[in-house]
């Protein structure tokens, strides 16, 4: 009797330690899974932030492309508008000045004449 017991408990023993290993090894598994979904969620996270992220810059940068041609649009207006008025200023002087020169030139052939014909004295 005393060797049954013995091989009764020992089996019962044995049962028990087999049954919380298996508890064990349950629960090993179920974290596991949920250290898994943890990683999961948090990269997924991490995906939408850089998504948003992404857009933002995008639409900022787009932003600064309109304003930044928007500000060389203009400033090749002024531009133009400066090297025109200066175009007409150039013209005005220099037609201004031709017409002097023109001017004292015609001055000068007038008042330097000589006659054309031979004076009876150069004979």
């Amino acid at each position: 009797m005393k060797i049954t017991s013995f091989v009764i408990t020992l089996t019962v023993a044995t049962a028990l330690v087999a049954f919380a290993q298996e508890g064990t090894v349950e629960d090993v598994k179920h974290g596991a899974k949920k250290a898994g979904e943890t990683v999961k969620d948090g990269l997924e996270t991490a995906g939408e932030k850089t998504k948003e992220t992404a857009e933002t810059v995008g639409e900022k940068t787009k932003e600064t492309a309109k304003t930044v041609g928007r500000k060389t649009k203009e400033t090749a207006q002024t531009v133009g508008e400066k090297t025109k008025e200066t175009a007409k200023t150039v013209h005005r002087k220099s037609k201004r000045a031709l017409n002097k020169a023109k001017a004292e030139t015609s001055e000068q052939q007038s008042t330097n004449q000589t006659p054309n014909t031979p004076s009876p004295t150069d004979r």
